[in-house]
């Protein structure tokens, strides 16, 4: 580690310090000209997207000059996180807060006094105190980083209050210059927080927001669960987060992933703090592979080595989901990004809106329509992320979203489709909502259509084939293209000037097939970043990992992320010398985990027959793709375990508050899924044995000649459960032995 060096000698000394404590030869975009701004003791914003780097842009010149850094840091435990990382680079970091004993915040203060410490994490509420201001007064301090800056605005996603009271730095330290970092913040946040902060000639630094390295897919719901474990089945054995809108949809999503074999984690504020943090622990240190959340999950996460994010409903905004999807990939390798959205959630995001006067004032409606655009708009996911935030995109093609990978189906005449939207849209005189229109274009024979005279319409039942569920994504998709209108409380639909144009043919409307997925030229994420990479020997490595981060009490990409991994199980370095070179090998984390990773990489190549030091290596074959199961939804999920107890549908019924038809329904899914092959805990002997006495009753599949002949005296449940189990008896029987 460098000493302090002068402001001449400071850039190379930062240079010296990336390679040496961190392992890195370079900066990513934009870490230079923010840590000039720091060298330079000017005022500055950096916005740089998730996985952009934006903790190397203080935390490296930090080490450079004189005195301490002081850290503004929203979570205790993203602190925690930052400080054990620095510490297993050798960096001399400390953090105060609640979590330490008082005995522990007089040895941190102690070492404050002495000098020892360079990065100090706080914080805003307790370094607001006065005692707190006092005591740093008595300390040099080279300057004030403020993470998570976009906390401080009111126009921003995360607003809190306590961020307000940072514009008192200036006067306590005028001479100190004041850093500020955030990963999503429009222009009107970024003016925020340069007048709240009351940021003197900042330096304004805003990065490219694009995640090259992400593939988004949206996808309308249909049997969420199913499309969840699709994804968590490309990414076995990987760390994933899963997004759900309410807690008791976190609880029922964990508990299905749970029986469906993947080790998955609730986290939502209805928990207790210690149920939250061992859960968070159990993720960061990879002891379990998903965690299943609400939006309450991620601040504080510094996990770099996340490969999907899986929004199981959609997100309030797009701020939101920028930076919820953006802990995807944060060590720059392929990751993916998954929405499954309906128009429910909108509904259920309305009703939870409307108790927050803050939100409704924040224009919260307008972000939850804009995110809702965006999921029904068959257009480039990264082009619309990016130009949200008021950056150009010039690509033709990302090659990284379902739109620009062509697994998006669309209709083959979306002209003449999208004319028989609008024509109806005038007919109804542009007085109604999305609903209403859709209803009179499929022909419902509701009572207000009838009495509004709308069945005598030229366009009523027009798309009469096509569903309700169609017409009303078709509608979304042409007012997100902007040739329809939508205003009032009611959302009114109204034809644009576009929308005019477009009756005559001119336009160039997008409309997608709905439920028709074509077949992804990427089902699976990029291999590129895998290649060279000796799969064994890597999942070896995490193993080692693992242990060692479990004995330090750390996470395990504080130890070495993925990245470095991949290059240690790509390269297969022979010598410490040769391990040095790999990026993310400082020296502190040569010295402590050298010797312990050297050992198993010899050890593997000479038991497969390896060569070391490799330079380049081929590609690994592709992977064959497991056909997918039809998996039952998490609501019949919720009762698998009373059924497993043999539990009859009115007791089942009775605990979960359900219809005893619609637990049947589930004792549907939980026979098919468990393989079933006795009905009696729900059917009794003689009901089965007449079942199947009269199996040839059946025509066709059809159950009501059956029904008929028992002239109602046994079920329609009573048969579907004696059918399904006979199914179930019969392939077992067929299978091989």
């Amino acid at each position: 580690m460098t000493k302090d060096a002068s402001p001449a000698n400071a850039m190379v000394a930062v240079h010296q310090v990336l390679q040496e404590v961190w392992g890195y030869d370079s900066f990513r975009p934009l870490q230079e000209a923010s840590i000039r701004a720091v060298l330079d003791r000017r005022d500055s914003l950096t916005v740089l997207p998730t996985g952009g780097g934006k903790s190397l842009c203080f935390q490296a010149p930090s080490l450079c000059i004189d005195g301490m850094a002081v850290v503004v840091s929203p979570l205790i435990s993203l602190m925690k996180d930052q400080v054990d990382a620095l510490r297993a680079c050798g960096v001399n970091a400390a953090f105060i807060n609640s979590s330490l004993t008082q005995q522990e915040k007089r040895t941190v203060a102690d070492q404050i006094r002495a000098g020892q410490i360079k990065m100090l994490y706080v914080a805003p509420e307790r370094l607001l105190s006065n005692r707190m201001l006092e005591f740093l007064q008595q300390t040099p301090i080279s300057f004030f980083a403020i993470d998570e800056a976009h906390c401080i605005s009111n126009w921003g996603h995360d607003f809190r209050p306590e961020y307000r009271g940072l514009r008192i730095l200036k006067e306590w330290f005028p001479a100190a210059a004041v850093h500020a970092y955030t990963a999503t913040a429009s222009q009107p946040v970024r003016d925020d927080i340069l007048s709240q902060l009351e940021l003197r000639n900042a330096e304004v630094l805003v990065g490219d927001f694009d995640r090259p390295n992400l593939t988004y897919r949206m996808l309308r719901a249909n049997r969420r669960l199913q499309q969840v474990l699709d994804v968590i089945g490309r990414h076995r054995g990987e760390s994933g987060i899963v997004y759900c809108i309410s807690r008791k949809e976190v609880e029922r999503t964990a508990a299905a992933l749970n029986q469906m074999g993947t080790v998955a984690l609730p986290y939502h504020a209805g928990m207790s703090d210690d149920e939250r943090k061992n859960n968070q622990d159990a993720f960061i240190k990879d002891a379990c592979d998903v965690i299943v959340a609400t939006v309450a999950f991620g601040m504080g996460i510094d996990k770099s080595n996340v490969r999907f994010v899986v929004h199981a409903g959609m997100p309030k905004s797009i701020e939101h989901y920028q930076q919820e999807s953006g802990r995807a990939g944060r060590d720059g390798l392929e990751s993916e990004c998954v929405l499954i959205y309906s128009g429910g959630d909108v509904v259920t995001w309305k009703k939870i809106m409307q108790g927050d006067s803050q939100a409704a004032s924040g224009g919260a409606i307008e972000s939850l329509e804009a995110i809702n655009q965006l999921c029904c708009s068959p257009v480039c996911r990264h082009k619309a992320l990016v130009e949200h935030f008021g950056q150009p995109y010039t690509h033709e093609n990302c090659g990284g979203c379902d739109v620009c990978l062509d697994e998006i189906a669309l209709v083959e005449d979306p002209i003449t489709l999208s004319q028989k939207i609008l024509s109806c849209v005038l007919r109804v005189q542009e007085r109604f909502g999305a609903a209403h229109t859709a209803k009179v274009l499929v022909g419902s024979s509701e009572q207000r259509i009838l009495q509004l005279g709308h069945d005598k319409l030229s366009t009523y039942g027009l798309l009469s084939g096509d569903g309700l569920d169609a017409v009303r994504m078709w509608i979304d998709q042409l007012a997100q293209q902007g040739y329809l209108r939508r205003t009032g409380e009611y959302q009114v639909l109204s034809l644009s000037d576009s929308g005019r144009r477009l009756l005559h043919r001119d336009g160039d409307p997008r409309l997608s097939v709905p439920g028709q997925k074509k077949s992804s030229r990427r089902n699976s994420p990029s291999v590129d970043s895998w290649e060279g990479v000796d799969r064994g020997l890597f999942e070896a490595l995490r193993t080692i990992r693992s242990g060692i981060a479990s004995e330090k009490n750390v996470p395990a990409y504080v130890v070495f992320g993925d990245a470095t991994l991949r290059e240690l199980a790509r390269v297969r370095p022979a010598t410490l010398e040769q391990l040095a070179k790999i990026k993310g090998v400082g020296e502190r984390k040569l010295a402590d985990f050298g010797e312990l990773f050297l050992e198993p990489i010899l050890a593997y190549c000479q038991n497969h027959h390896l060569e070391t030091d490799v330079k380049t290596a081929p590609a690994p074959a592709a992977e064959a793709t497991a056909p997918r199961a039809v998996l039952p939804n998490g609501n019949s999920m919720a009762a698998f375990d009373h059924f497993r107890r043999g539990e009859s549908l009115e007791e089942v019924a009775e605990k979960l508050g359900r219809a005893v038809s619609t637990v049947a329904g589930y004792l549907q899914d939980f026979l098919r899924h468990e393989k079933i092959a006795d009905p009696t805990p729900w059917v009794d002997e003689p009901t089965r044995d007449s079942i199947l006495e009269n199996l040839h009753l059946l025509e066709e599949g059809r159950m009501k000649p059956m029904y008929e002949f028992f002239a109602g005296k046994i079920s329609y449940d009573s048969i579907r459960i004696v059918l399904a189990c006979h199914r179930n008896a019969q392939s077992a029987s067929e299978s091989p032995a």
